[in-house]
Order: C-alpha cells, then structure tokens, then sequence
C-alpha cells in the first residue's frame, strides 16, 4: 500500500478530504504523518481523530528545519508529499530527494496568481481585483521556486460578477475537494 505524508498549515480541508477518500475506499493508501508549522493548524486535530501522526516543525533557520523533516520523511518512507495549505517553502534537499513525488494544490489557475504571498483570500482578492472571470484550482509538482512546478490537473470556477474573495474561495474549495484525492488516486497508481 502506496504511504502518503501531509504539509499542512492551515485548517486541514483538503487533508480531510483525502482521509475521507481513504475511508471510503477511493484510494487505496495510508497517511504516514503530517508535517505542520503551526502547532494551532486545524489539520492537527483532523490528525489526531484519525490517529494520524503529527510533527510540528515551526519554522526555523533552514539547516535545522531541513533536519528535522527529513528524519520524519525519513522514519515515514512517503511515496507521495502532498502540500495541502502548507504556507512555508519545502527545503531545496528535500525536492530534491522527493523529486516528481512532491506535490502541492494551489487555489488559482497556475502560472496565474502564483508565487511569494500568494495563498487563500490573497488569491481570490486579486483575481476578483484583476477582472477574471474565470479561476480555478491546480495541481502541480513541487520544484524550488514557489508554484512553478509543473501542471498535473486543473479545475476553472467561473468569477462572478457580485463574488467576494470569501464567495469565491468557497466555491473554488469544494472543487479542490474532489481534485485532491482523484489526482493523488491517479499518482500512486
């Protein structure tokens, strides 16, 4: 059975929805860990309700904070790292250990609304800011610059004319939702 490793720093939706794929048998996997830098991420408690590891590495100088994931990558034995809401860079060592079996879900269509501060609302404000009508969620290989990786999957969500970056997250969430474990069931595979 392929063993998947979560990054996660946010509330963990979209982790949870792989855990619920799981159980539901869509994917034939087992989560080995997560790995967050926030020791009040709400994937921690989605962690422990499914008597999942965890490991809170805060964020730190690289050298300490590379160390530290690579011993739980390296107890874990991940086929797959997905980076579901994971707000700091993957150490450059580590894509280059992992490489190709790294990726990540990001809320807008890739190369646009990518890169440094480009996450949840800050997304969804400039694409509503910029006049978009159309938006959308991808998934991608992790490489060392920010959301550069290359495109596996994408979903578009139309921008509508009365959204809000909230109105527009919403729906852009719940297709990430589905676009997560269909393209981690099609990578382990």
């Amino acid at each position: 059975m392929k063993k998947l490793v979560f990054f996660a720093s946010g509330s963990g939706s979209n982790f949870q929805s792989v855990i619920d794929a799981i159980k539901n048998k869509e994917i034939t996997a087992s989560i080995s860990g997560l790995i967050t830098d926030n020791p009040k991420s709400g994937a921690i408690e989605r962690a422990k309700a499914n008597h999942i590891p965890v490991a809170v590495i805060p964020f730190s100088p690289e050298s300490h904070f590379s160390v530290q994931i690579e011993q739980k990558l390296a107890e874990w034995k991940p086929d797959l790292i997905v980076l579901a809401g994971y707000l700091k860079k993957v150490p450059d060592s580590i894509i280059e250990s992992f490489k190709n079996q790294i990726i990540n879900i990001h809320p807008s269509l890739l190369p646009k609304y990518g890169g440094k501060g480009f996450y949840g609302q800050h997304v969804h404000k400039a694409v509503i800011d910029a006049g978009d009508t159309v938006s959308g969620c991808t998934i991608h290989f992790v490489n060392g610059e920010y959301d550069r990786g290359s495109i596996i999957k994408q979903i578009e969500v139309p921008v509508h004319p009365d959204d809000t970056p909230t109105s527009l997250g919403k729906r852009i969430l719940t297709k990430e939702h589905k676009l997560l474990p269909y393209v981690i069931n099609q990578l382990i595979k």
